[in-house]
């Protein structure tokens, strides 16, 4: 894990809010300010901190690289957002990191990454484990 976030450069926020109360908002806040670029992927945003945000991660312009996607939503979509996921791998011949937050992760979002040879990541805050690196 450690290696990952020592390597990572660029973390897409599925599910990243631009209001300050709510936990994506504060945890990108905190990606950027580690130095860490974020793509935010929310439809019902159209920017957030001025980046603008993707309606799905089908939209996220076609040469960006990304190390990690970190996913903010209820786990009942968990194994939806795991399918577009390995599609947009497919498509991209990318092998970006699934990170799942707190609750997020069901088991067969895990198992379905697992067997497409995707690292994740489940029921871990991405601030915290940085964090405690530093």
């Amino acid at each position: 894990m450690e290696t990952l976030l020592t390597s990572a450069k660029t973390v897409v926020v599925i599910g990243c809010s631009s209001k300050p109360y709510r936990t994506s908002y504060h945890i990108a806040e905190y990606l950027m300010s580690s130095g860490f670029t974020i793509l935010p992927v929310n439809p019902n945003e159209e920017e957030v901190f001025g980046i603008r945000s993707y309606p799905s991660i089908f939209d996220i312009p076609k040469g960006a690289k990304v190390d990690i996607f970190n996913i903010f939503r209820n786990k009942r979509y968990s194994l939806q957002q795991m399918k577009e996921i390995i599609e947009w791998s497919e498509l991209t011949g990318q092998n970006p990191a699934i990170w799942t937050q707190l609750d997020v992760s069901t088991p067969e979002a895990k198992q379905l990454a697992e067997e497409s040879g995707l690292v994740y990541v489940e029921n871990r805050c991405i601030m915290v484990e940085h964090n405690r690196m530093n």
